[in-house]
């Protein structure tokens, strides 16, 4: 059973994801922790003091891949 991590997000350097479309659907991404850690932190560019997700590398290739599969579907 795999049990939760708590990952320091309070200093990390933001950019807004290449994947955000025109200003409506903003994602922000960090890329400090890749290198180290593995993990790509995600929160809303419209609420930055709100709650953030982390995911591995592997699962956020995984949901951009799912998300642009589907944009391409449309």
């Amino acid at each position: 059973m795999r049990t939760a991590r708590t990952t320091d997000t309070s200093n990390l350097n933001w950019r807004t994801s290449s994947y955000s479309g025109n200003g409506h659907e903003c994602v922000e991404v960090s890329d400090d922790l890749i290198k180290t850690d593995g993990l790509v932190p995600v929160r809303d560019s419209k609420n930055p003091s709100g709650p953030k997700l982390v995911f591995s590398g592997t699962a956020w290739s995984a949901f951009i891949r799912s998300g642009c599969a589907r944009q391409l579907a449309v």
